[in-house]
């Protein structure tokens, strides 16, 4: 007897603890959702134990993939840093629905913030293939290489990122702001050693942030003039300023209006090498690594489900 033609899977990844636990309660919803949306489609979940887990589930399920399968995930940046480094590169389709805290990734490529609306992306089909940066060095998690989605931060906005990551509930953008004005007190301008595109610069900054969508943080727009299809990297500089005047241009990280300042800096390139004592960059929201690192952009490195039409 013959069998029928071999269905499609969609894995389902998901961060159980996501947005406090919005994730999982959101479950049974995604599920039914998408198995109405898509009834040829067998749905299959997977839930992560830990950050190690969820890479290994996500690279297995995109290794597996054949012709019509896809893989979606569900949490917030990090579990779309997960899709992402598993999806680049493979052709399989990456569908993100945001269930954090800040969901960067999606409001700097254009994908929508809310649940349901990004359900209707995926059920409807329609891909999108944009652009990731490539870095490489001595990553913290062992490994000399990661895809990126939003930013590379380094200097002042690493550790803000680095303190807010560790308050007891991070609620988004308000404990992005105490975390910035906690980390006010102490700060002082570093050292950087940029090459961007072979041209090396000795400066001294408040932060150095390196994009390909421009938005971390809660809605910050460190890069605000970022795409993700024209092949290319965003490079803000902050050049040192009063901890007085930071504290007035903060607010204007949420409409990029603080890129019109004299002591910020705003560059383009293909590849940007970051170097400097007493560094340490973050990378959508985790942890990255100790310079030097280098970050160059990739165009169409991955496929999104995204509104629009769907590619070839």
């Amino acid at each position: 007897m013959s069998r029928g033609p071999r269905r499609p899977t969609l894995t389902l990844l998901v961060n159980p603890a996501a947005g406090r636990g919005r994730a999982r309660w959101r479950l049974p919803t995604v599920v039914d959702r998408l198995g109405a949306a898509l009834p040829a489609t067998d749905v299959v979940v997977r839930f992560t134990a830990d950050a190690v887990d969820a890479r290994a589930l996500a690279s297995d399920a995109v290794a597996r993939a054949e012709p019509g399968d896809a893989l979606v995930v569900l949490g917030g940046d990090g579990m779309a840093s997960v899709g992402l480094n598993a999806a680049a590169g493979s052709g399989v389709p990456l569908g993100i629905l945001p269930a954090g805290t800040g969901n960067d990734f999606c409001r700097g490529v254009g994908l929508p913030t809310k649940l349901d609306a990004a359900l209707a992306v995926v059920a409807a089909g329609a891909t999108r293939e944009v652009d990731l940066m490539s870095v490489t060095g001595d990553l913290a998690d062992g490994t000399d290489h990661r895809w990126v989605g939003s930013i590379v931060s380094t200097g002042f906005d690493e550790r803000v990122n680095w303190r807010a990551n560790h308050v007891p509930v991070n609620v988004g953008a308000p404990t992005y702001a105490y975390a910035v004005f906690a980390e006010l007190r102490t700060f002082r301008p570093l050292p950087y050693r940029l090459v961007v595109d072979g041209v090396v610069r000795e400066l001294d900054a408040i932060l150095v942030a390196v994009g390909n969508a421009g938005v971390f943080g809660g809605g910050i727009r460190v890069c605000p003039d970022a795409r993700v299809d024209d092949g290319l990297l965003d490079v803000t500089i902050v050049h040192p300023v009063s901890p007085a005047l930071l504290v007035k241009l903060f607010p204007q990280l949420f409409t990029g209006r603080f890129t019109e300042h004299p002591a910020v800096e705003l560059l383009r390139a293909r590849e940007v090498v970051i170097d400097g004592d007493g560094l340490f960059g973050m990378a959508d929201g985790e942890l990255l690594g100790r310079p030097p690192l280098t970050c160059r952009a990739v165009p169409a490195a991955v496929r999104l489900f995204a509104p629009g039409s769907p590619t070839a």
